[in-house]
């Protein structure tokens, strides 16, 4: 059976049983008051038979013709003496002329109570349907005699009758308009069930964005509904987690053997060129050389990238060591003029103590300039800043480049993603670099941001925890005021950051 069925079978058994003892309570009390007046009529009418008997005899009345006695008998009513041993002495309902509409008279029990109280039972009629209602007593003063008053019962069997219908008829539609009604109610509590279940099919069927409608937490349902909700949001995001990550490792797979292809087919052709003969001629043995080196190189620089990445994936701790970032900032400034003594830097720091890995920090910033000298001229301005926003530290390196398109902007750190950039002067690099400075930035609890527009350059935010006050340094140079430091080249009034 559905829970339908079975919630509204377990109403109707409810109402039955409560209509019907409600319906046996009202007969019986009924009854038991229909009962009570016609003993209290009997009653009335014996004790004026019982005072009448002696005057009868008194006047020398033979008990045969007490029956007659005009104030002793009530119209309607039965009467019978009888002796001790039972005998009859007379027996007769009075008035003759309304005998005809109460039934053949009562069919007195042949051992009827005796005592000096008085007894009141009932008894069916002679012949026919109908009841009578009789008293009992020994006459006062004539104990020899045995008095049986009795009174038809048809008008309180009509009632209760009358009253039995009626209660059988409204228990009949009071139960058949709550069936109605119940199957209603009951279909209507259960409908969100239902949505429930049309929502767990969809979702089987692949529709993982589908959620249960009008969950609320007044009911039971709902709170199932919400419940089911946020379970269902983590479902779908575990799933779309999966796909994303499987998505990821194949294009992962495939860019990586893309990036490795290269030096090794590299590899491959100087191997060829020194077993053809390379090795007997100088020039062709040294540039065989040099091409093996320089593919070697580029081989353990992405494996270290790749292997580092599959670090931070796998979220093993760094070095958790009071840095001087501010330090680390210029160490990759010096390099990065080094490399590029004709590119203009304008530099805004102050004093910032972080707390992670000194060589991990100073590899994120090497690859913010490294990306600065893979994507813009070598005469692009570049601005570094660095300073504080509440408990952080701020890093920005802004460039004055071509800038990235607003559609690849949301991929700039995904691994070996390279935005399709026709800038002047832009070199191809690994695709790991920007990776690497998200994954690092998240591996000290920070992050890493890109702002930027097409023609309006590139600004690339790092934001890390700063450490507690009085954290000493492993420079032993905290405490410098703020430094702006310009290069000779740097072009005039080149502050922007990019946005």
């Amino acid at each position: 059976m559905t829970l339908r069925a079975r919630l509204t079978i377990g109403l109707i058994v409810l109402a039955t049983v409560g209509l019907v003892a409600t319906d046996i309570a009202s007969y019986t009390a009924l009854r038991s008051f229909l009962l009570s007046r016609v003993d209290d009529s009997l009653g009335g009418a014996f004790h004026s038979l019982t005072t009448a008997i002696p005057v009868a005899k008194t006047q020398g009345v033979s008990p045969a013709s007490i029956t007659t006695y005009e104030g002793g008998i009530v119209p309607g009513f039965c009467v019978q003496l009888r002796r001790l041993d039972g005998q009859v002495s007379s027996s007769r309902c009075l008035p003759q002329s309304t005998q005809s509409s109460f039934p053949p008279g009562p069919r007195y029990p042949r051992n009827a109570p005796r005592g000096t109280g008085q007894h009141f039972f009932t008894v069916p009629a002679v012949s026919g349907g109908g009841h009578y209602r009789v008293e009992s007593s020994l006459e006062h003063g004539h104990p020899d005699y045995v008095l049986l008053l009795a009174t038809p019962l048809s008008g309180a069997e009509s009632t209760l009758h009358r009253l039995f219908l009626i209660e059988l008829i409204v228990t009949l539609v009071v139960l058949a308009v709550l069936a109605t009604l119940g199957l209603w109610f009951v279909g209507f509590g259960l409908r969100p069930l239902a949505a429930i279940g049309e929502t767990a099919t969809a979702i089987a069927g692949g529709d993982l964005s589908r959620r249960v409608e009008q969950a609320d937490d007044r009911t039971e349902i709902g709170r199932l509904g919400r419940v089911l909700n946020v379970m269902l949001g983590q479902i779908e995001a575990a799933f779309q987690a999966r796909e994303s990550s499987e998505q990821k490792l194949r294009r992962f797979v495939e860019d990586a053997s893309h990036e490795l292809r290269t030096p090794v087919a590299a590899v491959r052709a100087y191997t060829e060129l020194l077993s053809l003969g390379a090795a007997r001629d100088a020039a062709d043995f040294e540039r065989a050389m040099v091409g093996l080196e320089q593919a070697s190189e580029r081989m353990s620089a992405l494996v270290e990238e790749l292997f580092l990445l599959a670090h931070l994936d796998e979220g093993r701790p760094l070095a958790r060591d009071p840095v001087d970032l501010e330090e680390v900032v210029n160490q990759a400034l010096d390099v990065a003029r080094a490399l590029e003594p004709e590119r203009p830097f304008t530099v805004e720091t102050q004093s910032t103590v972080v707390v992670g890995d000194d060589g991990r920090l100073r590899q994120l910033v090497d690859n913010l300039l490294a990306n600065v000298r893979t994507h813009t001229s070598a005469g692009t301005p570049v601005r570094v800043a660095l300073d504080h926003a509440g408990p952080n530290a701020v890093l920005r390196v802004a460039d004055a480049g071509a800038g990235i398109d607003r559609e690849a902007l949301p991929h700039v750190f995904e691994r070996f993603y390279r935005a399709d950039a026709a800038q002047a002067g832009a070199r191809s690099g690994s695709g790991l670099g920007l990776a690497i400075v998200a994954a690092l930035a998240e591996a000290h609890g920070g992050s890493a941001t890109v702002t930027s527009a097409p023609g309006e350059g590139a600004t690339f935010t790092i934001t890390l925890p700063l450490a507690q006050v009085g954290t000493p340094t492993t420079s032993g140079r905290a405490g410098r005021p703020v430094r702006t430091l310009r290069n000779a080249g740097n072009a005039q009034g080149f502050l922007s950051d990019g946005r």
